[in-house]
């Protein structure tokens, strides 16, 4: 015989029925995600914690009666599981400013010793600078510029995807911008 639950399911309401059930079928969503919404809907159709576990294709039941007090606390959030431990990031959101504006920058021949920006030179540029990151590695510089949308093109620079400059006829120099660059980017 079981032990009585500590902490019981509540009630779904419709809607929260209706997404897990969305989720639990899902071919697209994580599989984390999946597994979460269907030990969820097992124990609201009255199975027991280490039924729905063996359900979702997971053992422990220990697992499941900490999700469903996670879901009693927060709802639909709970399906997504949190961050899995492992040392906390190293660099926030000022830090990769502080580094996109280092990009956005024109580099000066003279001070960088260079006409285009390369992971190198931009980690030198970063390094010695005074409000600059002294540890920050060619690693770092390249996943924040590539998840701020920049890329890597045939001219060896890195640039913002969506924003060019253009020399016109007359000799002048227009920096145009792709009105739909966010559209394409996803």
């Amino acid at each position: 015989m079981s032990r009585r639950q500590k902490n019981p399911l509540r009630a779904l309401t419709t809607d929260e029925r209706l997404w897990l059930q969305r989720i639990a079928r899902s071919k697209s969503e994580p599989a984390s995600h999946v597994a979460h919404a269907k030990q969820l809907l097992a124990v609201a159709d009255g199975h027991s914690y280490t039924a729905a576990a063996l359900l979702a294709g997971r053992k422990s039941n220990d697992a499941v009666a900490q999700l469903v007090a996670r879901f009693n606390r927060e709802g639909l959030q709970a399906v997504e599981p949190r961050r899995g431990g492992g040392s906390p990031p190293t660099y926030g959101a000022a830090e990769r400013e502080r580094i996109l504006r280092e990009a956005r920058r024109a580099p000066d021949p003279e001070q960088d010793a260079t006409a285009n920006w390369s992971l190198m030179t931009l980690r030198r540029a970063l390094r010695g600078a005074d409000d600059g990151l002294p540890r920050v590695s060619t690693y770092t510089i390249r996943a924040v510029l590539r998840e701020a949308g920049w890329s890597w093109p045939h001219t060896r620079t890195w640039c913002e995807t969506g924003v060019s400059t253009r020399k016109r006829k007359s000799g002048a120099r227009v920096r145009v911008v792709d009105p739909d660059a966010e559209a394409k980017k996803s």
